[in-house]
């Protein structure tokens, strides 16, 4: 799908309404019009049939996104990156399967509109794991009351959902809490919790901690050096070899080198990493 033809699907946020009006006008495609419009892309790249595919579906992208409103994000972004998963769904569209094309382009249209919510939603992102975007949007539709989950239904929860009751607890934590702003408010209201920037110093570029750092890198570098002169020869290459060098040297290469096998390189790598930390260990 060309940049030309996704920038014609952008969403005014000041005239929403008119927007949506306009995608409720637009004419439902039959199913053989959808397949032959489907085949023209498919078989000729033909962007106008890609177009009105699009085209005709926009108002179920409106549908799907108005169900995501309680997040709190702008209804004309939801609808804009739920357009984004519909122009996706249609250029991956394969009418041979013989299923029409909004049952395949809701997944595509969800998951974009999922991905702008976590990114959006809060400054902190919310939910990395697999089972924290599940959580992420079915831990509030699990709730029967306000407050906090009790021990019963945080199994149940997690039963339903198939992740950890520690995963349902740590996403509940997560989203009853607050961002807070680095610098805050300016004022000086007591009731008002201080902001980060009050209380949180940055002391990584202090005169005496960049000279601790330092002395402690050339200390650390001094006493590897003396460790690796105490390993015989064999050991001290193979060691720089694999770890001490830009080009690091494979166990087959090495095993090609001395003429022994890859598993005794390995052993004597082992060995010396023992040793090293041994003779470190003593002159600490």
């Amino acid at each position: 799908m060309s940049k030309s033809l996704q920038l014609q699907f952008a969403v005014p946020s000041d005239s929403l309404e008119s927007y949506l009006q306009a995608a409720r006008n637009i004419p439902i495609l039959s199913a053989e019009e959808e397949r032959e419009l489907a085949l023209q892309l498919q078989e000729q790249g033909d962007l106008e049939a890609a177009q009105k595919l699009v085209l005709s579906h926009l108002r179920f992208v409106a549908h799907v996104a108005r169900s995501y409103s309680g997040y709190g994000l702008a209804l004309a972004d939801l609808v804009q990156e739920g357009n984004i998963g519909l122009m996706k769904a249609v250029k991956r569209f394969d009418p041979s399967v013989g299923v029409r094309l909004i049952s395949f382009a809701v997944y595509w249209i969800r998951a974009e509109i999922h991905e702008f919510i976590l990114r959006n939603w809060r400054i902190v992102k919310v939910a990395t794991t697999k089972a924290q975007r599940k959580l992420f949007f079915n831990l509030r539709s699990q709730k029967k009351q306000l407050g906090w989950f009790n021990d019963e239904e945080v199994s149940s929860v997690a039963n339903e959902l198939g992740v950890k009751r520690t995963e349902v607890l740590e996403m509940e934590k997560r989203l009853s809490g607050l961002d807070i702003g680095f610098d805050g408010p300016d004022d000086n209201d007591e009731n008002v919790s201080p902001a980060p920037a009050n209380y949180l110093e940055d002391t990584s570029h202090e005169p005496a901690q960049l000279i601790e750092q330092a002395n402690w890198s050339e200390n650390q570098e001094t006493r590897l050096h003396n460790a690796l002169k105490d390993l015989d020869e064999r050991s001290r290459d193979i060691l720089q070899q694999r770890w001490l060098t830009d080009n690091k040297s494979t166990l087959h290469q090495l095993a090609d080198q001395y003429s022994v096998s890859a598993e005794r390189i390995r052993q004597l790598e082992n060995n010396a990493i023992k040793k090293l930390r041994n003779i470190i260990g003593e002159a600490a």
